[in-house]
């Protein structure tokens, strides 16, 4: 599935998304690490939005009205990524995928490049969207968050 952060596609594997949503407010969670923008409530289930801006280094702007919500699922949880678009799902030719390895050693965020005829698209794996350390932050971010709600 293929999104865009302002004019850069990026994509991830199909398998892993759920499905795309229209962007909506976002609660922020105190003490969540710098990726995490805050929760959304997704029918009745309390999902992390992650800020792909912050991650991917790209120009920061607020969430518009017209951005959307890619929901995957990673082996750990749900996350919402914030993006601008979502352009859907693309077929790609034989040998169109170049292997991270080949461009830089060590691009383990990416599982490949695709050379399309209008450009590139990385393509990223969503394991590794959060680190350990983020992950296990925002885990204790959303304990707290939780038990201040229970009280």
């Amino acid at each position: 599935m293929v999104f865009r952060l302002d004019e850069q596609r990026y994509a991830l594997p199909l398998a892993a998304v759920e499905r795309v949503v229209r962007a909506v407010a976002v609660t922020p969670v105190p003490k969540a690490p710098a990726i995490v923008l805050g929760v959304i409530d997704l029918q009745g289930r309390i999902i992390p939005v992650l800020h792909l801006r912050r991650k991917f280094q790209r120009p920061e702007r607020p969430i518009q009205l017209d951005d959307q919500f890619v929901i995957v699922r990673t082996w750990q949880r749900t996350v919402a990524l914030a993006v601008d678009q979502s352009e859907g799902v693309i077929e790609r030719r034989d040998g169109a995928i170049v292997k991270p390895g080949e461009i830089v050693p060590g691009l383990t965020h990416l599982t490949g490049v695709l050379q399309l005829d209008d450009g590139l698209v990385l393509i990223h794996d969503v394991e590794r969207f959060l680190s350990l350390d983020e992950s296990q932050a925002l885990d204790d971010a959303l304990h707290q968050r939780e038990a201040a709600h229970a009280r």
